[in-house]
């Protein structure tokens, strides 16, 4: 039995029922479970482990209910492109991926992840070249530590049928959906406190069949496992399903069996006001990821009205390649901001902001053993020490301070009470030699794309 006990955090943000924020506040885990939280001065004192966070904010560890970690091998590419000519371009960039191409991207976004109090991600691989499987991210992830909801994606339409991705990166439907009941076999675990979990992740209405979607609903649904894809992101994205379906993306989801409290989708930009309804009334989830959305000029997402309509809302870092960043703290700050600039200063609070990236992540993604800091709970926490510059003269609030302030990386990052950030730096790699071969990577598929 290993015992572990925080104290004396500066404020320690609990996200229970009560929304409570505890001054002093001490958290003391058994075997990588919460057994007890309050003020410092009532829990046990003694430990195997006993961390002082004097000065720091504590959060429940960060949700980030999708990624694309390949991406971060690309970023910056396609600097000034609208979704679907930013994927055309990059597409012939990523048909050089290879099996340790994924491997040490997913690290290295896994990285990124976890110094910014990422305790959880999801990551959605859709495209195999080279030999690649899914398997590569997950060795990766599984190294690193971080709980991992591995998705499944896939892509079958190519140009030639009328999708958008090039016929040399699309795969037999037969062969994805064996590939997909052979992750679940191997991988999946939905036990509490499970570190591996697979979902099922089509890619989207433009690259996949009806067939497939329905097949994987179904599949997915007898393993008892998640389902993911983008939809609704842009203009475009809905004219596409108008044009091809005669549908709108919402209309199309309920058509084909993805919507529900097992489904997640991706941005939902372009969401109506009954699209909203109907993901309120059968409890699917939304993957927002504002910084993607802007950087590829999207839109803003309706947070606000789903928020209030009761839809379960997590953020998303999105792929490295269309936000070039995997810092989920700061993702909260720009969710924050834009609600604010479509609906006035009070279009989302601070405090909305934190839950939608703790316990809001936690639902989208159907844990119910992370994203809250109670007795019960996974020992997952971030935390954030405001000594510095940026952060001086918050002393008001300084949990308003992690949002309205510069965003800062993690002192520590915990996963079931271990330390996988500790005083700011990744415990379990050298984080050098990966990034020296994170960079030689990403120069020769520069060159080879060139």
């Amino acid at each position: 039995m290993k015992t572990l006990l925080i104290k004396n955090a500066r404020v320690l943000v609990t996200m229970d029922q009560e929304r409570r924020e505890l001054k002093e506040g001490a958290l003391y885990a058994v075997d990588g479970v919460i057994t007890a939280v309050g003020n410092s001065g009532e829990l046990p004192q003694d430990a195997d482990r006993v961390l002082d966070l004097s000065g720091h904010i504590v959060l429940p560890g960060l949700v980030n209910t999708h990624h694309h970690l390949y991406q971060t091998l690309t970023r910056t590419f396609a600097q000034d492109e609208p979704l679907f000519p930013w994927l055309q371009s990059l597409y012939p960039v990523w048909s050089h991926l290879t099996p340790e191409a994924i491997k040490v991207s997913a690290q290295v976004g896994i990285a990124e992840l976890l110094l910014s109090g990422c305790t959880t991600t999801s990551d959605h691989l859709y495209l195999f070249p080279n030999g690649s499987r899914l398997d590569d991210s997950i060795e990766g992830a599984m190294e690193m530590g971080i709980r991992f909801h591995a998705t499944r994606g896939s892509m079958s339409i190519g140009e030639s049928d009328g999708g958008l991705p090039p016929d040399s990166l699309v795969e037999n439907e037969k062969a994805i959906l064996k590939d997909s009941q052979r992750l679940i076999e191997t991988y999946h675990d939905g036990a509490d406190g499970s570190r591996i979990r697979i979902a099922l992740a089509p890619c989207s209405p433009f690259s996949v069949s009806r067939d497939l979607m329905r097949e994987s609903a179904l599949l997915a649904r007898s393993y008892g496992v998640g389902l993911h894809t983008h939809l609704a992101e842009n203009v475009e994205d809905i004219l596409y399903s108008q044009e091809k379906f005669g549908l709108r993306p919402g209309d199309y989801a309920e058509e084909l069996g993805w919507v529900g409290n097992d489904v997640w989708h991706a941005h939902c930009v372009q969401l109506n006001p009954d699209e909203i309804s109907l993901f309120a009334r059968t409890g699917t989830g939304v993957a927002h990821c504002p910084c993607s959305n802007m950087r590829l000029g999207s839109g803003i997402a309706p947070v606000r009205e789903m928020y209030d309509a009761g839809v379960k809302v997590g953020l998303g870092v999105d792929g490295s390649a269309s936000n070039d960043s995997s810092h989920l703290l700061a993702e909260a700050r720009q969710s924050m901001l834009l609600q604010r600039v479509k609906h006035g200063a009070r279009g989302l609070k601070v405090r909305e902001a934190i839950e939608i990236a703790t316990l809001g992540g936690a639902k989208v993604l159907n844990r119910s053993d992370v994203g809250v800091l109670a007795p019960g709970y996974q020992a997952d926490f971030a935390a954030f020490k405001l000594d510095e510059l940026y952060h001086s003269g918050a002393e008001l609030d300084p949990v308003a301070g992690l949002l309205l302030c510069h965003p800062v990386n993690a002192n520590y990052t915990a996963v079931g009470g271990e330390l996988l950030v500790s005083e700011g730096r990744i415990t379990r790699l050298d984080l050098q030699p990966l990034l020296r071969r994170h960079r030689n990577i990403a120069i020769d598929l520069a060159n080879k794309a060139a």
